[in-house]
């Protein structure tokens, strides 16, 4: 009997095993800025070995990831997000690679209530989607959201052929049943099918007398201008400033309403004319009127983006979000990569509240940590590029003092505040001889680094007391130490240690055949950090 298999995508280097070297992080003081005591963290370094330093840390705490990844174009971009030419790019295989092994510890740091959004165009967004429907499930998709990103105009559009307007957000949850989705609403025109306006709204309901919208606008002396756009702008703020006494009449279905509902349908169509009223506890009372429901506009107004406003809910199509005129945003020039901070906007509020942690790996120009500063949460970003300098630093800079009124910062109403703090992705912990094949530690580290180095490898927290460097549990500490290690050695640091607790020591030298208690472990530096992961420069 044949083995069933499964349905998969593969490629060259899937299921080739590598083990990334969970790096230190070291703090630039001199690029820090304001509050000391902040959480947010500016990375510069690649953002795979990034990602498995914060793993340690942040392994399920992170409420949301919004990443957009190199579109695997070929185009060859600046460190102004400019097209500098065409080259290859990576080869497809490579970039599922890249993407998969990424997302794979991206699904590690999100909390169980939690979200990533991946941002791509359609070169490789239908790919990605089948890595994250494994990766994820796909009983956690979520949506395939389509943002319309260009518009055609004469120059773009002298080639025949379909113009290509629209990128894709692949939107998956940790876990579905945990995700909490906020309501979400965007502008609209109002809509003119609401079309009856109440002239007594004041009055008992059984008196309301009706009009249409359009000879109460003309009653209120607001046909003033005789351009038609003044007129559409005047006509629109009418509906919306006057939204509780305009309607419409709406179809009552005879399956999907309530027994009393329909009770009131037909003795309303008896008795033409009368208004009747269904109360109902813990909803809004139903208004029928000629055996139909008078439905009001204002469950469609909300205010958005500091304005009054007419609103329908949000789709998986958003084709409302400029994109013209973002090149200022931040103050920093970024013309093939960056987003609107609107965009960023949009996505944090669909499943995050203040002081939740969000997410970036592919910063980029420093768009999501800037909205995610401005929206009142906590943020991590990660660019190994020189734009981490040039773009992220300075524009993240401007949002902490304020400075930054671009994007959201107007509807916000941001006045700065905050702050970050800058990190150096620490280089390998131990390098390679050009000569021979072996191992030994980055003269760059002092002993410090590279305790906490060993004792992040090896999953001990980082805290230093006494002889201890570390430990990983209550009973489980760890020592490191260049000094020769003997029995001696190793039973003054047993005695510091209490019932039940155990030890393990890494040090470059010992006794042969040492005799070790139980609770004891030795460990060489380096053979034994080989056995535990990848010492290169870059993750890939």
């Amino acid at each position: 009997m044949l083995k069933q298999g499964k349905l998969e995508l593969t490629w060259v280097g899937k299921y080739e095993e590598k083990k990334i070297e969970p790096r230190i992080l070291i703090e630039d003081k001199s690029k820090s800025y304001g509050d000391p005591n902040t959480e947010n963290m500016l990375i510069h370094g690649d953002n795979l070995i990034a990602l498995k330093a914060l793993e340690q840390d942040y392994a399920g705490k992170i409420k949301c990831i919004y990443i957009d990844p190199p579109f695997n174009t070929g185009a060859r971009i600046n460190a102004d997000g400019e097209e500098i030419g065409y080259e290859d790019g990576i080869e497809h295989s490579e970039w599922l690679d890249m993407i998969a092994r990424r997302l794979r510890i991206l699904k590690e740091l999100l909390s169980d209530d939690g979200a990533i959004f991946v941002h791509l165009d359609d070169n490789e967004s239908d790919y990605c989607k089948i890595i994250m429907d494994e990766i994820f499930g796909r009983k956690n998709y979520m949506n395939r959201i389509t943002v319309i990103s260009r518009s055609p105009s004469a120059f773009s559009t002298v080639n025949p052929g379909v113009f290509k307007a629209a990128e894709h957000i692949l939107f998956y949850a940790k876990k579905r049943e945990l995700l909490i989705e906020n309501a979400s609403r965007v502008k609209r025109t109002p809509d003119y099918a609401y079309n009856k306006w109440i002239v007594n709204p004041d009055d008992y309901y059984t008196n309301w007398k009706f009009i249409t919208v359009s000879q109460a606008f003309e009653e209120n002396n607001n046909v003033r201008s005789k351009k038609p756009e003044t007129l559409i702008e005047n006509y629109n703020k009418f509906i919306v400033n006057n939204a509780h006494r305009i309607c419409r009449l709406t179809a009552i279905s005879d399956t999907g309403a309530g027994k009393k509902i329909i009770e009131v349908k037909k003795k309303s169509i008896e008795n033409q004319d009368v208004i009747y009223r269904v109360e109902r506890s813990g909803l809004d009372d139903v208004y029928i009127v000629n055996g139909q429901q008078i439905s009001f506009y204002i469950k469609n107004v909300r205010e958005l983006d500091g304005e009054l406003a007419a609103t329908a809910p949000l789709t998986d199509v958003w084709s409302d979000i400029a994109w013209e005129g973002i090149a200022n945003e931040g103050s920093v020039t970024f013309k093939k990569g960056k987003k609107p901070e609107k965009l960023i906007k949009r996505c944090l509020e669909l499943i995050t509240k203040e002081g939740d942690i969000i997410l970036d790996s592919f910063l980029g120009s420093g768009t999501t940590a800037a909205v995610a500063h401005k929206m009142n949460r906590k943020w991590i970003g990660i660019e190994m590029g020189p734009q981490c300098y040039s773009h992220c630093l300075k524009r993240l800079k401007g949002v902490v003092d304020g400075s930054d009124q671009s994007g959201i910062s107007k509807i916000i109403n941001w006045q700065g505040g905050g702050g970050f703090k800058f990190y150096e992705l620490a280089e390998p912990l131990l390098i390679k001889n050009s000569k021979l094949p072996i191992y030994s530690i980055n003269p760059s580290y002092t002993f410090d680094m590279m305790a906490e180095a060993i004792c992040k490898i090896e999953g001990f927290k980082y805290k230093p007391i006494g002889n201890f460097h570390g430990k990983s549990s209550e009973n489980r500490f760890i020592h490191v130490t260049n000094e020769f290690v003997n029995s001696k050695y190793v039973f003054s640091l047993v005695n510091e240690l209490e019932e039940r607790q155990s030890l393990l020591i890494y040090c470059t030298k010992m006794q042969s055949n040492i005799n070790l208690p139980d609770n004891v472990e030795i460990k060489k530096i380096p053979k034994d950090l080989l056995n535990k992961c990848s010492f290169e420069s870059e993750g890939m």
